[in-house]
């Protein structure tokens, strides 16, 4: 690499680092959240009910805030500061702000009066246990709103990501989670004494958690002087870039989505809990990808928008290619990690109060197979936003309708014999296949990047990986503590520090390449 690249790839590190820190206490305090709910409600009818009905509005989340708008939006919104004035920077902001929030409004109404008729497309199975579907209905009405509060809250985060804050808008999801929590479990204890089920508190937790993920974010937007005021012009040649990159990038995003609700649907068919066990261990891999995938598109995203008006397609190859090494030197041992210790964590995490030892081993088995997939799933995150910077949309829809068609064949042909661990298969098997379609499509591209680099990089990784996970099973078949909780937490923190020791120890035997330029430049630091 020249200069130039070192210092983008030096300065991607850094912010990907400050981006995982602030996501490491959101995915933490959403663990802390989920072990809440485990407590309170277990593995049951009224758990059920809560996921699919906050799944609801997620799904149209990705699609109006932290999918399709943050990636389009950041595209046009550094093209904007590269070269046109400061006014009309704040008028796209504005009227990006106006437009979304009049769009995500009627969707919201449209949402809550057919809540009911969504419910039962979702989840049909419900309706056979009584009461079920009701309970559904009610919990998506109280929390659609939040759909909303969480498309500003991440058009904030877009534009203060593109001005290089990544720390406070990554932190603004701590604070979805603990504003959830608080308000959610007080009102848990509270609404029973009115005769109103404890798990509405739960739901109403969520918008206020929504409130304060958005609010936090305002006085440092103030102070970069981008607050958002009323303006609508739908002729704005941004805003209308904006549309052409949102819409197919909304199409490709709905494929994700419409697998999420294939998945929701064949889980709903399943025993009960089978719903509240996939979301359960979904989250427990969400931890790493947040951590890891998601930090690293973050910090990602404004380098290649910045290369790629540039056309700089060298540059963008070395900074796609480094990426991508450093996401799969973290998620490989993670996904490692996860599986041979799936049962310990999920015990440690969520067996408290009415979440039994059955419900343990179920919830392990999922995660186990999300694990296959914790690499691509990280990988496709770094790449989509790539290919929204270049202004090529077509490929990530290709890619997504196509994992939906194999989605439905893989669940189809396993779920007989591995009811609800064949979603968890599934979603792995077609995110593996979605990164490997995009990453052969990329390389054509932009001309090639350093592909044997970043394979020779990737089988190290493997290896290394490989090392740890048959390293820690020895730890555990001549090592185990009582399964209390605070000797459990000891024996996983053990494993953990022991696995992360060989892996790191192996990887600098192996010479890895990007690891070897971050532990130079933090000793330089030390040294100063």
């Amino acid at each position: 690499m020249d200069k130039k690249e070192i210092g983008d790839t030096v300065s991607l590190a850094r912010s990907a680092g400050s981006v995982s820190v602030a996501v490491f206490l959101s995915r933490l305090l959403g663990l802390v959240r989920e072990q809440v709910i485990a407590w309170l409600f277990g593995a049951g009818m009224a758990t059920d009910a809560f996921v699919v009905a906050f799944r609801i509005p997620n799904l149209l989340r990705d699609l109006f805030a932290e999918g399709a708008l943050s990636s389009a939006f950041v595209t046009v919104f550094t093209d904007y500061e590269e070269k046109r004035s400061r006014e009309e920077v704040v008028r796209l902001v504005s009227n990006v702000l106006t437009v979304l929030t009049i769009v995500v409004s009627a969707v919201v109404i449209l949402g809550m009066v057919l809540s009911g008729w969504i419910v039962r497309l979702l989840a049909p199975d419900f309706s056979l246990i009584p009461g079920k579907l009701d309970l559904t209905k009610k919990l998506t009405l109280l929390m659609f709103p939040f759909l909303l509060l969480v498309s500003i809250a991440a058009l904030f985060m877009g534009i203060l990501n593109a001005r290089r804050h990544f720390f406070v808008p990554a932190f603004s999801s701590s604070c979805f989670n603990l504003g959830s929590i608080i308000s959610g479990v007080l009102l848990a204890y509270l609404l029973p004494k009115w005769g109103i089920p404890a798990i509405f508190g739960m739901a109403a937790g969520v918008l206020t958690g929504g409130l304060t993920q958005l609010a936090v974010q305002v006085p440092l937007l103030r102070k970069e002087g981008l607050m958002p005021r009323p303006h609508v012009d739908l002729k704005s040649p941004g805003l209308r870039r904006i549309g052409r990159l949102i819409i197919p990038a909304v199409i490709g995003l709905s494929a994700t989505q419409i697998n999420i609700f294939i998945n929701t649907h064949f889980a709903s068919s399943c025993v009960e809990g089978s719903v509240t066990w996939l979301s359960y261990a979904f989250r427990l891999m969400q931890f790493p990808i947040g951590l890891f995938g998601v930090a690293i598109s973050i910090a990602t995203l404004p380098v290649v928008s910045r290369l790629a008006a540039q056309r700089d397609l060298k540059a963008l190859g070395q900074t796609l290619v480094y990426s991508l090494t450093i996401a799969f030197a973290l998620t490989v041992p993670a996904a490692a990690g996860l599986w041979v210790l799936a049962d310990p964590i999920v015990r440690l995490i969520f067996e408290h109060g009415r979440f039994t030892n059955f419900d343990t081993i179920m919830t392990a088995e999922a995660l186990k197979y999300y694990a296959i997939g914790l690499m691509a799933y990280s990988a496709v995150k770094i790449l989509v936003p790539v290919f929204y910077a270049l202004n090529d949309t077509r490929w990530p829809v290709i890619g997504s309708f196509s994992a939906v068609a194999f989605n439905i064949l893989v669940i189809s042909l396993t779920l007989g014999s591995l009811a609800h661990r064949a979603i968890a298969l599934s979603t792995s098997v077609t995110m593996i296949l979605n990164f490997l379609l995009l990453a052969a499509i990329l390389y054509k591209k932009i001309g090639g990047f350093p592909a044997k680099r970043l394979f020779m990089s990737f089988a190290k990784i493997c290896l290394a990986s490989l090392l740890m996970g048959a390293s820690i099973l020895f730890i555990k078949a001549h090592v185990a503590l009582p399964g209390k909780t605070a000797t459990l937490g000891l024996e996983v923190i053990g494993y953990i520090i022991a696995g992360a020791g060989i892996y790191t120890l192996t990887l600098f035997m192996f010479g890895l390449q990007e690891l070897n330029e971050i532990s130079s430049k933090i000793l330089s630091r030390l040294k100063r």
